[in-house]
């Protein structure tokens, strides 16, 4: 009874580890691979590609991600597609924080990944200085199946858990924490009338 007076509790968390609760867990890690949401962040050409992978032909509905999402509470995977420049940066920052836990990033592109051929002051260098990346997709822009191989290297990684246990070991990933100067932050509190 006092098992169940913790499950009620604490909700699963107070279940001790057996082999009932490790079962439970492969149970969550495989529906987690299996039902993933896209969050809609195209930013360049390779946008168009993550389109065309959405449409008919290719199908995405096949993996579990049937739709994509305009808000990012309802989605768990988000798909840089296309260079991000230092202006978008903190509201590419904003999407991800508001994305509920567990959340996982995919790189897609060259300039995603590296700034590719945009080397200077108005392009970021690589979207893992701004949010933590877990699989990167190579090409400019990177073909559909590209993409889907991706996806399916992401699902993988998240039935096997190993995502998790590397986010433990990085606390985190990128760590990086965005906050307004102060006379931006001042402006903002007169704007809402909190000042």
């Amino acid at each position: 009874m006092g098992v169940v007076q913790n499950v009620l509790d604490d909700g699963v968390a107070g279940l001790q580890h057996n082999f009932v609760t490790a079962r439970l867990e492969d149970l969550v890690k495989w529906s987690r691979s299996r039902s993933s949401w896209g969050v809609t962040f195209g930013l360049a050409c390779c946008a168009i590609e993550m389109m065309g992978t959405g449409a008919p032909h290719y199908d995405l509905a096949r993996f579990g991600m049937e739709v994509f999402r305009a808000s990012p509470r309802q989605a768990d995977i988000m798909i840089v597609a296309g260079r991000v420049s230092q202006k978008m940066a903190p509201v590419l920052r904003q999407v991800y924080d508001q994305m509920m836990e567990p959340k996982w990033v995919i790189s897609m592109g060259v300039c995603a990944s590296s700034g590719g051929m945009f080397n200077n002051y108005a392009i970021v260098q690589g979207v893992d200085q701004i949010v933590p990346v877990d699989v990167y997709a190579p090409g400019c822009p990177p073909t559909p199946e590209t993409l889907i191989h991706a996806i399916e290297t992401l699902h993988q990684l998240i039935e096997d858990g190993e995502l998790m246990r590397r986010r433990e070991a990085n606390a985190g990933g990128a760590g990086v924490h965005l906050e307004l100067p102060t006379e931006a932050a001042a402006s903002v509190s007169v704007a809402l009338g909190t000042k």
